[in-house]
């Protein structure tokens, strides 16, 4: 027997198979950085999508005005659902003027309104899903100035003295309207009267689906029907307050206006 062949394997020859399992082993390291690339990657997708709610910018009208978890965005901030002198749960009401020397930081949405910018993500997010779900609301009215609220009363009482009532009637009936400049919470910043698009969808459409899922946001319907003897105002279902996740949550379990709520805290 030929000695050279017996020193010979079967196969391929020694060459070719090293290269053949250095080739194996390149594109083993490279499968394997890729998977590392791809985990890495969809982790920071991940958190990067959780918390967009927070970060993210008005970009136009029909956008926000024509979130995500609720504790993700409360973090954001240090929203209290206790303390009754927190930023997010300040009363405003007849009783209860916009407190003195009251600042606020707008966002201003692109159909010219603008808001508190500490309630934008959870508002934006709010807008989102009700997309999401086949409901278009827009902000009809967001933050006023006190000028601006001093106009829209007289505008309202120029309408009821054009209806006939004399001047005291005329304001009395206005001021269940319109909140007595100083004392609206538009001046806030912290509400948005929120209607419809009026293309994709109707005004009752809007109201029930933030009746039923605002407070996942943060935000309570500030004036409901049964609660009018209490917070001076008749029903209003476009009229929404930023409260914060938590207090909203404990709001709309029980029922309450925000005037009850307070009065539970110490």
């Amino acid at each position: 027997m030929n000695p050279k062949t017996q020193s010979l394997p079967t196969g391929r020859p020694p060459q070719k198979r090293r290269k053949q399992k250095k080739r194996g082993k390149k594109w083993t390291a490279i499968l394997f950085w890729l998977v590392v690339l791809a985990v890495l990657g969809y982790g920071l997708f991940r958190q990067i999508d959780g918390t967009k709610a927070d970060l993210r910018q008005m970009a136009a009208a029909g956008n926000t005005g024509g979130e995500s978890s609720d504790e993700g965005v409360s973090a954001v901030f240090g929203e209290s659902a206790k303390d009754k002198t927190a930023w997010n749960l300040i009363l405003v009401n007849r009783e209860h003027p916009i407190p003195e020397g009251y600042d606020v930081e707008l966002t201003k949405l692109s159909n010219g309104q603008s808001v508190d910018a500490r309630i934008y993500p959870a508002l934006q997010q709010m807008f989102d899903d009700a997309r999401a779900d086949g409901v278009y609301p827009i902000v009809a009215s967001g933050y006023r100035t006190e000028k601006e609220q001093k106009q829209l009363m007289r505008e309202k009482i120029a309408d009821y003295e054009e209806e006939g009532y004399s001047p005291d009637e005329a304001k009395a009936k206005a001021q269940e309207w319109v909140a007595v400049p100083g004392t609206s919470e538009h001046q806030l910043g912290l509400c948005a009267d929120i209607n419809a698009d009026g293309i994709h969808s109707a005004g009752n459409k809007v109201y029930e689906w933030l009746e039923k899922n605002a407070h996942r946001y943060g935000f309570i319907k500030r004036y409901p029907a049964d609660k009018s003897e209490i917070t001076g105002t008749i029903h209003e279902p476009w009229h929404y307050r930023y409260v914060g996740a938590e207090a909203a949550a404990e709001i709309y379990r029980q029922g309450l206006c925000l005037e009850e709520y307070i009065e539970t805290l110490e």
